[in-house]
């Protein structure tokens, strides 16, 4: 299900080298267009629709919400980027003139991943390669957010990088790579015992989908329990 033509990916990823030749993006530019269409395909075989509401928890310079915006319904895409640098970028470089306008994607930049600034409940959460960076307590956030904003049947979609004897599991209190406050790379690990000890607390189910094929991030699916 593409959402535009395969001449305009060929130009989309022209537009993210660009980019990156003054500022980095979070990621590799030429992966732009894959690794963000990767993400649009978790959230289609999880039940996205045309209707659905969204929000991208991270959403940087829009590579899973270039496709996101173009495939939803207009008042459906929410956006939370607290590096305003590369929001701007995705809105003013990515996205095409006048969508904004027609789609009306809406955006913020707070750092807490609080989605409750939008007033809205949500059919799906995504967070793309937030886990792999934020600490412990930035990660329950995103869950108490995810159990407050959302509607009885959402889904949210994460990925984490699984902790291991050679890559531990994080106990840093604060985020860990590149944002709005720090230009130093890096990705961290958590341990699956503990995300799904913190979805126990919260009366969530959690299921393992694999790795993606773009970053061999490991994918999650997080739903309420239901009676």
């Amino acid at each position: 299900m593409n959402p535009r033509p395969e001449a305009y990916q060929m130009r989309l990823n022209e537009r993210a080298v660009t980019l990156s030749q003054t500022a980095f993006l979070g990621f590799q530019p030429g992966d732009f267009e894959i690794g963000g269409r990767e993400q649009f395909v978790y959230l289609i075989n999880s039940g996205l629709n045309p209707d659905s509401k969204v929000v991208d928890l991270g959403c940087g310079v829009l590579r899973a919400g270039y496709w996101l915006i173009h495939f939803l319904n207009p008042d459906c895409y929410f956006g939370i980027e607290p590096h305003a640098g590369r929001l701007k970028m995705g809105t003013e470089a990515i996205l095409e003139p006048g969508l904004i306008e027609t789609k009306n994607p809406r955006f913020d930049t707070n750092p807490d991943f609080d989605t409750s600034v939008f007033g809205e409940k949500f059919d799906f959460f995504l967070a793309y390669s937030i886990w792999t960076h934020a600490c412990k307590s930035q990660i329950k956030a995103t869950l108490d957010s995810y159990v407050r904003d959302s509607k009885e049947e959402s889904v949210f979609l994460t990925t984490y990088l699984p902790a291991d004897e050679e890559n531990p599991d994080y106990e840093g209190g604060i985020w860990f790579g590149t944002s709005h406050e720090s230009d130093t790379q890096g990705c961290i690990f958590h341990s699956l015992d503990w995300i799904s000890g913190e979805c126990d607390r919260r009366n969530l189910n959690v299921t393992e989908l694999g790795k993606d094929k773009t970053y061999g991030q490991s994918w999650l699916k997080i739903s309420r329990r239901m009676p």
